[in-house]
């Protein structure tokens, strides 16, 4: 869990070091928007604008039973993060698999990318898409059995 938290709080940290350093130099205004700026980036990469991750053979258990996309993600993705905010309440019927939480999630990603962990890679009926595009994947969500 800790991973996942690990670049937003950097961005905190990083920004708070910005704003520290533009107010000593007597600029307060810019330091607010380094820090805004700084504190959304970590907004972004953080766990929060994910659902929450289950691992890869739970995923393809019930991705089986009602046939929901499964969706392999990383923090700190922006293909990641663009599909999810594209696909916007629709992404909680997804299931997302985290490949740095879940070995299996990370190995099943590889063995359909020629050994690379490239995400989000989708499975649809056990075949692999990678970096679809959010139309199609809402699609598969909306002809799924649920």
């Amino acid at each position: 869990m800790m991973r996942a938290w690990m670049l937003p709080i950097l961005l905190v940290l990083c920004g708070s070091l910005v704003a520290a350093g533009q107010i000593s130099q007597g600029s307060p205004g810019r330091a607010v928007v380094f820090l805004l700026v700084f504190v959304l980036l970590a907004g972004v990469n953080s766990p929060l604008i994910f659902p929450r991750s289950i691992g890869a053979l739970e995923a393809q258990r019930r991705s089986a039973a009602d046939g929901r996309p499964v969706v392999y993600w990383r923090p700190g993705c922006k293909y990641c993060m663009r599909l999810r905010i594209r696909l916007g309440r629709g992404a909680r019927r997804l299931y997302w698999v985290d490949i740095w939480r879940d070995p299996a999630g990370a190995a099943a990603v590889r063995e359909v990318n020629d050994g690379n962990e490239t995400v989000p890679t989708v499975f649809v009926d056990g075949r692999p898409h990678v970096n679809p595009g959010h139309a199609w994947v809402r699609e598969q969500l909306s002809s799924s059995r649920s």
